[in-house]
């Protein structure tokens, strides 16, 4: 109302990345499953869309998730995988460098994003700190096949809110006619 405009109706999240995917222009009725793994939070809606003579209702079924997995601990799991194997090589800790682990961060999330693309990439950072002996260099090549394996138990961990959230609606997963990928870290292959 404050910009002017006639509020018909108020949606819920969920709802409206259904419609901003365009699921209101199927015909027929449709389950669908919006599975929203964002930053820091992860949350699964099942939504019932009827359509009644060209009107379409959206009813949200269920809902669940898990607010303490989203795309930071996919990015952490590989920050940490990063700064092993250069304590590994070298004998230094990271960890310990709020500068290093800042470039550190930044390389991965890059590298996450490139895998997304490509099956490697390496994350080359010169200088990352240095000893008595002088700088150093971070070096690593990783793969794809490597991140998804440093990150399964999180997307495992993404299943039991869907399970619940099924359960919650008296559905099976057959009964699922769509899913809705939203969130940044839902574009990770």
């Amino acid at each position: 109302r404050i910009a002017g405009l006639e509020v018909k109706r108020i949606i819920n999240e969920p709802t409206a990345a259904a419609l901003a995917y365009g699921i209101d222009k199927k015909q027929g009725d449709n389950i669908v499953a919006v599975y929203d793994l964002g930053g820091g939070t992860f949350d699964i809606s099942i939504i019932e869309i009827d359509s009644n003579d060209g009107d379409q209702t959206f009813e949200v079924l269920a809902t669940n998730g898990d607010t303490h997995l989203g795309g930071e601990d996919f990015d952490n799991r590989l920050i940490n995988y990063l700064a092993d194997e250069f304590k590994k090589e070298q004998g230094l800790d990271l960890r310990n460098d709020p500068l290093a682990m800042q470039r550190l961060k930044e390389a991965a999330e890059k590298a996450k994003i490139e895998l997304s693309s490509t099956t490697q990439t390496e994350v080359n950072l010169p200088y990352i700190t240095a000893d008595a002996t002088g700088p150093k260099h971070l070096v690593v090549k990783i793969t794809r096949a490597k991140l998804e394996s440093l990150v399964e138990d999180l997307i495992q961990r993404s299943l039991e809110p869907l399970k619940v959230a099924l359960a919650d609606a008296d559905l099976s997963v057959s009964d699922i006619n769509e899913v809705i990928l939203v969130g940044g870290q839902t574009r990770m292959p």
